[in-house]
């Protein structure tokens, strides 16, 4: 039996394309994820170890449905060879049931997580030029330094609630508690 196997990384992301290519290859029942790949509990994968039986075939769109690092695509690999139930990627043309067909799986998911880390390697170059140039990453502050300072004051006095503090600054309580942690860390170089 054919059992597919569609996943979108949120609720708004729609299955339709997934689910239409996965019915047109034959497969009886689709199991759906609306979650990361990089989140470790997918109840869809989970439920799939219990449907797959020896002889059938897990059939996904895309390989990176299925995983996101290589090491993750290689142990699924394994466990289903290990089970006797054989892998179909649609748009990788891959079939585990052939040699071709492993040799393939291997190969893309290898050149997958080469493009993940080149990415990964870009960002973090870019990030670290910004910071030797003085840039810091991150949101700006709600309120300039002499706002905050007031902010934080009113917040020690305690002759205003939290919620009247934000409303008259414009800011959410995380915030307030923010900069009230922030002004309690000693200065650097103290």
């Amino acid at each position: 039996m054919k059992i597919g196997y569609a996943r979108v990384s949120t609720l708004e992301q729609n299955l339709d394309l997934q689910r239409d290519a996965l019915e047109e290859a034959g497969c009886e029942k689709v199991i759906v994820d609306r979650v990361s790949g990089a989140a470790a509990r997918r109840p869809g994968l989970e439920r799939l170890r219990d449907l797959l039986r020896e002889g059938d075939t897990l059939v996904v769109w895309r390989l990176d449905r299925l995983g996101r690092s290589l090491r993750d695509l290689i142990d699924w690999a394994q466990y289903l060879e290990g089970q006797g139930v054989g892998l179909q990627s649609l748009q990788e043309s891959i079939d585990t049931h052939t040699p071709a067909g492993k040799l393939t799986f291997h190969l893309f998911g290898a050149l997958a997580e080469f493009e993940r880390n080149l990415i990964r390697e870009r960002t973090l170059a870019g990030l670290e030029a910004a910071r030797a140039r003085g840039r810091k990453g991150g949101r700006r502050k709600a309120l300039n330094q002499e706002k905050r300072k007031i902010a934080v004051d009113l917040y020690r006095e305690k002759k205003m609630k939290v919620k009247e503090i934000c409303e008259l600054m414009g800011i959410s309580k995380p915030t307030l508690y923010g900069y009230v942690r922030e002004a309690e860390k000693p200065a650097e170089g103290e």
